[in-house]
């Protein structure tokens, strides 16, 4: 990583947010309840892959319908093939889980991938698909 990506990662975390435009978001044929959230893609601070900054990389993943959403066998992807599969989990209405990257107890709004590795590049997209594999909503991001 150049020295220049390094301080402007200290300076702002890298987070694809949801502002308003969309840019880079697209939400698929399916008109869901289930929607990407914010994403910080890039753990802030310096990256010494120990567990703790494994999980300050993370996607939200909204609930914006009052009820509540089986998420069991959805799926959330990265481009270069790494899945995360929900298991026995409900999100319940107008809420949010956060999925982060490294290890740890899941909640009703932290799971965990239980990885040891980074997941999420500086470019890269977050794709959700429902149990049936179709794409609920995906977001993608370039930062150099």
């Amino acid at each position: 990583m150049a020295t220049g990506a390094v301080v402007t990662a200290l300076a702002m975390p890298a987070v694809a947010a949801d502002r308003g435009h969309d840019h880079g978001h697209d939400r698929g044929p399916s008109k869901s309840a289930i929607e990407l959230g914010r994403i910080q893609y890039d753990s802030p601070g310096r990256e010494d892959n120990s567990n703790r900054s494994r999980n300050a990389e993370w996607v939200d993943i909204k609930n914006t319908s009052r009820k509540p959403v089986k998420l069991n066998g959805w799926t959330l992807t990265d481009k270069a093939g790494h899945r995360y599969t929900f298991r026995h989990f409900t999100l319940a209405g107008r809420s949010t889980v956060r999925v982060h990257t490294g290890i740890g107890h899941d909640t009703r709004t932290d799971v965990f991938q239980d990885r040891r590795n980074y997941v999420w590049d500086n470019k890269d997209k977050a794709i959700l698909k429902d149990r049936r594999g179709h794409v609920v909503d995906s977001k993608s991001w370039n930062r150099r």
